[in-house]
């Protein structure tokens, strides 16, 4: 029974481990791509395929422009953002995010656009001769501040080709919103039609964004949606080996760049047909990863627009869920989604009456401690009964040291008479690992709980206790729970049992606080009820004893 049971606990010891290993796997450095032919030439525009094409001849590559040295930048700002914007292109090439913290230094805003790591909203148009991200735009004079009781703000930049025909970007930005609609306005001033396309790119670097370089990791990279295809992530250094496989066209979806908390994704218009690409530039590790939408054709002195909507902010799954279908799907809670989303929920629903993400943890940790309770009720009294025959097992052990296969039917019959379901003590483990698992994924996930405070020095739910004092907490529980449990007959057992929350405790010390809080949290109830129901079945059995006495 006693090996059964060990070998249970290791499952779940060896459950933690491949946890502990997930953590690892995004952090291993990534192969770096030689001077390849993956490493494409991605400076200039996109080509559209022929399909794409049909019918427009003209929306040829653009002639590669020649990069502007330094090109002129100004900022935007709202009640959410601000934007620092290129005359190169029109394109936002720096964002802050005024409501949200930067991970080291929390003095300074969080910036999710930046030089540093070529981060960037680019787009152009497709055609002969029109202007591309590369190419100078200048700004019409107008507001650079959303104004008070203004709901949102308009900054326009124009061009004009060679040929006479003049290319206007608008982006408008909304009040309390981190949505950006990106706008084109062709006048065709030349004298014959032309069908261009209009592409939308993000830029990035491979490198992970701070505060993911030890134990939390999470996935940072482009990711496609289409209902067909559904949420596909695709590596850096499948799209550096062009072995990337991703949704190439559709009418539907959209495209993103994901890491850790924080999303940017291209969204056009449902029902418009689209082409997805991803390419690696050939200097550095830099990649490009877009789509392309047609134009409709525009005659000579006629004119045209079309808008795609950007989205680049934290990963607010209300917020990313009315902006896009599946949006909300790159808060990415793994295999255990299933698990996780109800979890989050009730999370949510909990913190909108207690108004605090850490209390919400504790209250949750008792309604699932309340839903499983009949389970581990009937776990903890096979526990407390095998408390009570430990001494009777141990007389077994002696008597029959040298015949294994008689000491296992006589302990086998003292179960069966004394009703003792010896895997019954194992059932509340395994039960907790998947919820255990999937409220990791929830913390770790979501943007809510970043620097989301508790209690005096637990300042944020989802980063590890900068004391230890919630792990050390939760080894103590797990000694006095491992002390209530009955002592297995086996030294070696029993030393194992012992070293568990030693085990458990220092591989804690990483998690973040808030996965800590409900541990904690899970095991005070779970030794209560541990405590009442042995003290229950102790007394009992005394009882008994003495009435047979």
């Amino acid at each position: 029974m006693d090996t059964r049971r060990l070998v249970l606990v290791m499952i779940f010891t060896f459950s933690s481990f491949m946890l502990w290993e997930n953590w690892q796997k995004y952090n291993q450095p990534k192969p770096v791509a030689g001077e390849q032919a993956a490493a494409t030439v991605a400076s200039d525009a996109p080509k559209p395929s022929a399909t794409l094409q049909a019918g427009a001849a003209t929306a040829t590559p653009n002639a590669d422009v020649p990069a502007v040295a330094t090109a002129e930048t100004f900022t935007i700002t709202t009640d959410l953002v601000k934007a620092t914007v290129s005359s190169q292109g029109g394109d936002l090439v720096k964002l802050e995010l005024l409501k949200y913290k930067d991970h080291e230094d929390k003095e300074k805003t969080f910036v999710l656009f930046d030089e540093k790591h070529k981060y960037a909203a680019q787009s152009g148009l497709i055609g002969e001769g029109l202007p591309t991200h590369r190419s100078i735009f200048k700004r019409v004079a107008g507001p650079t501040e959303l104004a008070d009781g203004a709901n949102e703000l308009k900054v326009r930049l124009e061009t004009v080709t060679a040929t006479g025909i003049k290319v206007a970007k608008i982006l408008t930005l909304k009040r309390g919103s981190y949505v950006v609609d990106v706008a084109w306005e062709i006048a065709n001033g030349s004298d014959k039609a032309i069908a261009p396309h209009a592409y939308f790119q993000l830029q990035r670097d491979d490198v992970t964004p701070a505060g993911e370089t030890k134990m939390v990791s999470t996935f940072t990279g482009p990711a496609v949606y289409t209902e067909a295809e559904k949420f596909q992530k695709i590596d850096f250094s499948a799209i550096a080996d062009n072995k990337a496989k991703f949704a190439k066209a559709s009418d539907n979806g959209w495209l993103a760049m994901v890491q850790h908390y924080f999303v940017a994704a291209w969204v056009p218009q449902d029902k418009t047909q689209r082409e997805y690409y991803m390419r690696k530039l050939e200097n550095g590790n830099v990649f490009q990863a877009g789509l392309i939408v047609p134009v409709a054709e525009i005659a000579p002195g006629a004119k045209a627009e079309m808008a795609v909507t950007l989205y680049a902010g934290p990963q607010e799954q209300s917020a990313l869920k009315q902006v896009a279908t599946g949006l909300d799907l790159v808060v990415d809670y793994g295999w255990l989604t299933v698990v996780a989303a109800p979890i989050f929920w009730a999370l949510q629903a909990i913190h909108s009456l207690v108004g605090n993400w850490g209390w919400a943890i504790v209250v949750l940790t008792i309604a699932i401690k309340a839903v499983f309770y009949p389970l581990s009720a009937a776990s903890y009294k096979s526990m407390a009964k095998m408390r009570t025959v430990t001494p009777r097992l141990m007389q077994l052990k002696e008597r029959y040291a040298d015949d294994k296969q008689r000491l296992n039917q006589e302990m086998m019959k003292l179960y069966q008479t004394e009703k003792i379901n010896p895997l019954g003590g194992c059932l509340p483990i395994l039960v907790q690992i998947p919820v255990f698992i999937a409220l990791y994924w929830v913390l770790l996930g979501a943007v809510e709980m970043r620097d989301a405070p508790w209690i005096l020095w637990i300042k944020d739910l989802a980063s590890a206790d900068p004391y230890f004092i919630l792990p050390v907490i939760m080894m103590v529980s797990m000694f006095i729970q491992t002390k209530l449990n009955p002592t297995p007959p086996d030294p070696i057992q029993a030393k194992v049992m012992m070293m568990m929350p030693l085990v458990f405790g220092v591989m804690f010390f990483w998690f973040p606080a808030g996965l800590v809080l409900y541990w904690v949290v899970n095991n005070v109830l779970s030794i209560a009820q541990q405590w009442q129901i042995t003290r229950m079945i102790e007394a009992g059995g005394k009882a008994a004893n003495d009435a047979k006495a």
